[in-house]
């Protein structure tokens, strides 16, 4: 991928993510009605943080495997396999109507009361959806922007950070705000959007396994 491929493909990806309800989400609107604006984009810097400690780690012990041929196809499968199953699953539950801002329950964020910093990167390490995303997608991605340059990684990570920042600093605005800024609408056709650039990339990188 060049540099700004690299950085699109990314931010769409970790814009999919975000956007999806989940336990990040939910400690992020029950944190905003208590904290305002601020509370958003400080449960993305400790989330952010433990990406990074992540990252380096992936680095540190499997650069060195994500350079062979045989690694680096196995991977690209596993993750290009994931992407489908997440943009079909995200389709399927639009189609359902499985996903809204609305069904997200804030009466399940924690009862311990953290610093946002402490709480986006505790509630992130807690989550095995975002361990496996890590294992197969962020790995295969690692592996796609070491191909080329060790700076793409900082490309990757900048992208991926800046979708996670954008849509919780939004949320947190709407939620601090007391009114609904965002139409359900408009939700649904980003994330569909989503959805099928998923499949797109999936398609991608088993292709490109398949080739090398």
């Amino acid at each position: 991928m060049e540099v700004g491929g690299l950085f699109i493909s990314a931010f769409v990806v970790g814009l999919t993510g975000a956007m999806t309800p989940g336990p990040l989400l939910t400690v992020t609107i029950a944190e905003s009605a208590q904290r305002g604006f601020r509370a958003g984009p400080l449960i993305v810097l400790g989330h952010a943080v433990l990406e990074l400690m992540l990252i380096l780690a992936l680095l540190a012990g499997l650069s060195l495997y994500l350079a062979r041929a045989s690694v680096t196809r196995v991977v690209s499968i596993i993750g290009g396999l994931f992407l489908l199953y997440m943009g079909t699953t995200i389709l399927l539950d639009l189609r359902s109507g499985k996903l809204s801002l609305k069904q997200t329950d804030t009466s399940a964020a924690p009862g311990i009361k953290l610093h946002p910093v402490a709480a986006g990167f505790l509630i992130s390490l807690s989550n095995p959806y975002w361990i496996i995303w890590w294992a197969s997608i962020g790995l295969t991605y690692l592996g796609e922007a070491l191909k080329t340059s060790f700076l793409n990684v900082g490309v990757f990570y900048s992208g991926h950070i800046m979708a996670d920042l954008g849509w919780y600093s939004l949320v947190s605005f709407a939620i601090s705000a007391g009114r609904n800024i965002i139409p359900p609408l408009v939700y649904k056709i980003v994330l569909a959007l989503c959805g099928v650039f998923l499949l797109g990339l999936g398609g991608y990188f088993l292709r490109g396994a398949l080739n090398t």
